[in-house]
């Protein structure tokens, strides 16, 4: 609420009480905050607001997209995998473009969905985008709203239509 009243865009974090130190023990709950000003704040201003908070000292963020990545361990995959879901923006801040997937991350996703295709017989594009709709909401749904559904979609008539793992092509 404190920070709302500033009027500035800020994102917060899922609440990180899965977090482990490295000698394995669990760390204390706790929530990351990104505060993102339009100009340049002195380390005192900054502090005054997180004493307002209740919080450690503040850190310097040396790159926006790379922080709110980090709230969901996005690239951190040994670490616990937060739900990107459950990241908040606030006050005007656009987090979409810092969540998307990378390249690489895109077509190993594809690749999953046309093995979940075939593992499934799905025959109908509309009965995966159910399935990502309500179990693969922060990966498989965006992907086939914003730029996968065509080769999925055609992936999945082509199955429809006699198309295999052992097709012609595999036949030599």
């Amino acid at each position: 609420e404190f920070l709302d009243e500033l009027h500035v865009p800020w994102v917060e974090s899922p609440l990180h009480d899965k977090d482990v130190n490295p000698d394995g023990e669990m760390k204390k709950a706790h929530w990351h905050v990104l505060i993102m000003f339009s100009g340049k704040k002195t380390y005192d201003q900054i502090r005054e607001i997180t004493q307002k908070l209740r919080s450690p000292n503040p850190q310097k963020c040396a790159n926006a997209k790379g922080m709110v990545r980090y709230f969901a361990h996005m690239d951190n995959p040994e670490k616990f995998q937060y739900a990107k879901s459950d990241i908040i923006a606030h006050g005007g801040a656009e987090i979409a473009s810092y969540l998307s997937v990378t390249s690489a991350e895109r077509y190993e996703l594809i690749r999953e969905m046309m093995s979940f295709v075939d593992s499934k017989n799905i025959t109908e594009i509309k009965d995966l985008i159910d399935y990502a709709m309500s179990e693969r909401f922060d990966d498989w749904f965006p992907l086939l709203c914003d730029n996968s559904a065509y080769i999925i979609g055609q992936y999945i008539k082509s199955n429809r239509h006699g198309g295999s793992v052992n097709s012609k092509i595999n036949k030599g």
